[in-house]
């Protein structure tokens, strides 16, 4: 079991910057990839980045050049998130792959005003 705990978001004014964590506990050893999905009201949940073990990135193509994924160690993934728009409203959920199982987070809500 893997565990997954989100800090970061909140209300921001357009333009502006947050910064999301993830911490992962439990069988941190089996986890491969980490990313950061998200959904808005109404809609599907979608990938906004996912990084690999060994730190190969891939972005959504509507955050490419504003948001930064990273991955400091087995258990720990960040996403910096800047320029930020409107439609960037949603929740935001960590992801991690382990066993060929995905595990998630209870999301953390991210806000961006006009």
């Amino acid at each position: 079991q893997v565990q997954l705990v989100e800090s970061g978001g909140g209300l921001v004014q357009a333009g502006g910057s947050l910064r999301l964590s993830c911490a992962a506990s439990g069988s941190i050893f089996s986890i491969s990839g980490m990313g950061w999905y998200r959904q808005a009201p109404g809609k599907q949940r979608d990938m906004v980045a996912t990084i690999s073990r060994g730190g190969s990135a891939n972005y959504a193509d509507s955050v490419k050049g504003r948001f930064t994924i990273s991955r400091d160690n087995a258990n720990t993934v960040y996403l910096q998130m800047n320029s930020l728009k409107p439609e960037d409203t949603a929740v935001y959920y960590c992801n991690a792959d382990a066993l060929g199982y995905p595990f998630w987070g209870q999301g953390t809500q991210v806000t961006v005003s006009s």
